[in-house]
């Protein structure tokens, strides 16, 4: 059987359409059906953009945060992605509209970054642009995220003091506004010179987060990091030391000590926490060793770098199964 193609002015005229004024109310019912969507799509766009008032408007009571904002990487207009090319300062703090109709005032129908905003509101503001950033993709897993530190802590759009990153203070004054215990095993006779300006804590740790949680430092094992700088003692060596292999922080303690080499003790009693087999390793050396005792002999055992003035190559040799000099 041949099919027939039913067009809707076929459809009108034919009998099945009925009357006249039936036909003309089905008509109007099949135009409205198709024009409603489109009215619907202008009133929602035209009622979504009756909730911002435009940049303009915050600078008229906000100067001074507009010009630093303006400054910012925020506010340029050759970056693509920019809030400039969205809504502008509502882009970050929400839709300004009920702010301006109640007269202002801090946190009044907007998204305040201050410290009464939990850091989950403002963090999810940030990550809705920042989170395909090349550096966030183990935020969830960051020590940070998990002890509720904001963005916004670190960092700050109106008044960055470190262009680079937009932070709030140089390294390391930034990160030992939270890390004090840190900052004081910088102060000891051994450490890394951060204080100096030679070493960031950023060139070991990435704030935001790594597959390494517990430190996030930039490196699978505190080993893989430490080689980064000290390749010479990565080996490989025809005699290893094993708590070389293990873990540097097996007898280094990494920000600052008292004893020499960022050690964790002072020899030999740091060798002898291992070495406890019978011997001169496992003698108990005191100040009846030292430059003003009485003993007459063994005195490098005890004084200046003592099991290391003959075990010298500690951390492996070539030589010697007993890292001889």
């Amino acid at each position: 059987m041949k099919r027939e193609h039913i067009t809707l002015s076929t459809f009108l005229d034919s009998p099945l359409c009925g009357s006249d004024k039936l036909r003309f109310g089905r008509v109007s019912v099949l135009i409205m059906l198709t024009i409603f969507p489109f009215i619907l799509l202008t009133w929602e766009i035209g009622s979504g953009n009756s909730e911002y008032v435009g940049s303009e408007t915050c600078k008229g009571c906000h100067e001074k945060i507009y010009a630093s904002y303006t400054k910012s990487i925020h506010g340029k207009k050759e970056i693509s992605g920019a809030p400039t090319h969205r809504e502008g300062c509502e882009s970050c703090h929400g839709p300004g509209a009920q702010h301006v109709e109640k007269g202002g005032g801090k946190g009044v129908d907007l998204l305040v970054f201050g410290r009464k905003t939990n850091a989950r509101s403002k963090n999810a503001k940030c990550l809705a642009c920042h989170d395909i950033s090349k550096d966030m993709p183990f935020w969830d897993l960051s020590k940070h995220k998990t002890m509720d530190v904001s963005c916004v802590d670190c960092h700050s759009i109106h008044s960055a003091k470190v262009k680079k990153g937009m932070l709030t203070a140089e390294e390391p004054d930034l990160c030992f506004s939270c890390h004090k215990r840190i900052r004081a095993q910088t102060n000891k006779q051994s450490h890394h010179p951060v204080r100096e300006g030679k070493v960031k804590c950023s060139d070991c740790h990435n704030a935001m987060g790594t597959s390494n949680s517990k430190g996030m430092i930039k490196a699978d094992s505190v080993n893989d990091l430490c080689y980064k700088c000290h390749a010479e003692k990565r080996g490989p060596f025809a005699f290893e030391h094993p708590p070389v292999q293990e873990n540097c922080l097996s007898c280094h303690e990494i920000h600052g000590s008292n004893h020499s080499r960022l050690l964790v003790r002072k020899v030999p009693l740091l060798c002898q926490s291992c070495h406890t087999v019978s011997g001169h390793k496992s003698t108990p050396y005191t100040n009846l060793h030292s430059f003003t005792g009485t003993a007459t002999a063994r005195k490098n055992m005890f004084f200046s770098r003592s099991c290391l003035n003959c075990h010298g190559n500690i951390h492996g040799s070539s030589r010697s199964p007993e890292f001889i000099r």
